[in-house]
């Protein structure tokens, strides 16, 4: 019994990783998209966010079955619920990646306001911040989703750094305004990742030692910081 249960808690941790993959793809993609203007790829990752939603649900679906089927234990249960809340994050995220694709269809036909610097850099830490919280779920390393979720008051710092720019575009030449909001909504979404792929963080440190933990830390303790690799 214990070792069928133990296999099933395996697969929905492979099939978790699986998730987060599908969706740091969409991150990646929706960017992609936004840099070239392809409305095509744009709609075929709006198109696609459907199929990530059914993931988290599959996954929910199985979870709550080991629940209520093999009597899991104290240990197991906070694994179970962390899979579930770690699924619903990635459903999120892949639910701002989706709007990140949106947007770039709503300014299809016009130029960019600006060359992109801030906002693939924000994405860049963005995926690899997820990247990481994933490994770190799967290898129970606590230290590495403690740094890892410091790095959002970076994103945070970037995101700063895009809103007084595109402002200044706004007020220098109110007809920017739109191709400015657009790039602001796309740095907000951005921003919402980094602070997700946080709330996996702490689910970890969660799930391992049944406190919970607030990762925020001022952002001069993270300006210097870089998203750790590990492989």
């Amino acid at each position: 019994m214990r070792e069928s249960f133990d296999q099933k808690l395996r697969e929905l941790e492979d099939d978790l990783v699986h998730m987060g993959g599908v969706v740091d793809q969409a991150i990646a993609r929706s960017i992609e998209a936004l840099k070239k203007q392809d409305v095509a790829l744009a709609q075929e990752i709006i198109d696609n966010d459907d199929s990530i939603d059914q993931l988290q649900y599959d996954l929910e679906g199985r979870a709550l079955i080991l629940i209520a089927t093999q009597q899991p234990l104290a240990s197991d249960l906070r694994l179970i619920a962390s899979i579930i809340s770690v699924a619903n994050e990635l459903e999120r995220i892949a639910d701002y990646a989706e709007g990140i694709a949106t947007l770039t269809l709503r300014g299809a036909g016009q130029p960019l306001l600006k060359p992109l610097i801030d906002i693939p850099r924000m994405a860049e830490l963005s995926r690899d911040m997820l990247q990481g919280s994933l490994k770190a779920f799967v290898q129970r390393d606590l230290e590495w989703a403690s740094q890892i979720g410091q790095l959002d008051d970076v994103v945070d710092n970037l995101y700063d750094q895009v809103y007084r720019e595109l402002l200044i575009f706004m007020m220098e030449d109110p007809r920017t305004i739109t191709r400015a909001t657009y790039l602001l909504w796309v740095a907000h979404k951005l921003e919402r990742i980094a602070d997700r792929t946080t709330n996996i963080c702490e689910r970890i440190l969660f799930m391992e030692t049944g406190k919970q933990r607030d990762l925020n830390y001022p952002p001069e303790e993270a300006a210097d910081r870089v998203a750790p690799d590990r492989t």
